[in-house]
């Protein structure tokens, strides 16, 4: 008996560890199964691992193996997939995936959805005329966008000639119930931690160790931070979280530095959650980013956040309220309000209630799935009315 809900592909670059894959995670995961039903498809590689986040038993998952360059090899595999699968909604995700709305246009599948979700380091807030000049190629092809931040509605407005009547601004959200403050409001235990003593104060990171990500900035921002603390920062040390091709000038920094003893190269983990409680300050060093999950993981833990003033991290970092704002690079800017935030347990405390309080507001994961269902079928509703009008 044929399925009578409406399939939707989530059509990504890779499906690995990251935040806009965990944001497919978590809105698969929530959307009400009565409504839609779902297929990942990467245009390289579905990661095991990474696949087992998704609890549902009904969802399928392609891994194109995709080499190097543009991907016009795939169009004749993703138009039979499309056109064998009929999927009502084709949903693709930032550049490196926009390609694969020909395919989906050839097929007929009516709803084609493209979301732009922030920018790569070789692209930083989107300047780069190449790459504004491939989205305008493929604009014809996509139905609608979705904007993960104010910062990227403008640019698809102004830089692709996307009209706001075709983009729709949806930002992350997070699942507060999983991203929570310690109980007893006191930084936890994590397992494998160097840190746990009760007397020490941890600040850190967590994210894919990339260009894009600098984490050498943030290494640098620490050990200058110890200097300007001086015997009150004994205590200070760093938790950084991921793991990619960085490590090895992340490690560079950590020997020129000689601080070994005091900063932590966790890898890669899959308790987030968890790694979250253990920390008293959370900082994301980034050089570019869309609307940040691990912003919003973060402040649903309860920290105050540091940030840099990149892509959409000021539409969730309140200055003065739920943390602070940096300029991208700048280790100095960072390294004094990582000493201010280590020197005052009082402003630690109020930020991370005010952060913790904005997500429950504003950033729900059940806020952006609703969101996310309701584009779908709105989406396909006007699709139907014109097929009815013709």
């Amino acid at each position: 008996m044929k399925d009578p809900r409406a399939l939707v592909i989530h059509l990504v670059y890779s499906f690995d560890v990251g935040g806009l894959e965990n944001g497919i995670v978590n809105l698969v995961n929530s959307m009400p199964s009565s409504r839609f039903r779902h297929m990942v498809v990467a245009l390289t590689r579905c990661a095991p691992e990474f696949c087992s986040r998704i609890v549902r038993d009904d969802v399928e998952f392609v891994s194109l193996e995709k080499s190097p360059g543009h991907g016009v090899k795939l169009y004749p595999r993703l138009y039979r997939l499309f056109a064998d699968l009929k999927p009502a909604v084709v949903h693709t995700r930032n550049l490196a995936a926009l390609e694969a709305v020909v395919p989906a246009w050839m097929a007929g599948v009516p709803v084609r959805i493209h979301g732009e979700h922030g920018w790569d380091v070789s692209d930083p807030g989107g300047t780069r005329s190449k790459y504004r000049l491939m989205r305008r190629l493929y604009r014809p092809f996509v139905s609608h966008y979705v904007a993960l931040s104010g910062h990227i509605s403008e640019y698809l407005a102004r830089g692709v000639g996307v009209p706001g009547s075709s983009q729709t601004r949806i930002c992350n959200g997070v699942d507060v119930r999983r991203f929570s403050p310690p109980h007893d409001s006191c930084r936890a235990m994590l397992s494998g931690s160097p840190f746990n003593a009760s007397d020490l104060l941890v600040v850190g990171t967590v994210g894919r160790l990339q260009a894009v990500k600098d984490q050498v900035t943030l290494v640098q921002a620490f050990a200058e931070s110890l200097v300007l603390l001086g015997s009150a920062g004994d205590k200070l040390r760093l938790s950084i979280v991921g793991d990619g091709p960085l490590r090895p000038d992340v490690e560079a920094e950590i020997r020129r530095a000689g601080l070994g003893d005091r900063i932590w190269l966790a890898g890669k983990r899959a308790d987030v959650p968890e790694v979250m409680q253990a920390l008293d300050l959370f900082v994301l060093p980034s050089r570019a980013e869309g609307i940040s999950n691990t912003i919003l993981e973060a402040m649903a833990s309860g920290l105050p956040v540091i940030a840099t003033n990149v892509g959409g991290n000021a539409e969730l970092v309140v200055p003065e309220k739920t943390g602070a704002l940096v300029p991208a690079a700048d280790s100095v800017a960072m390294a004094d309000v990582i000493a201010r935030y280590a020197a005052d347990s009082a402003l630690r405390s109020s930020h991370g209630v005010a952060g913790r309080q904005r997500v429950e507001a504003e950033f729900s994961l059940d806020g952006m799935v609703q969101r996310y269902a309701s584009l779908y079928q709105s989406q396909l509703e006007a699709v139907s009315a014109v097929r009815a009008a013709a």
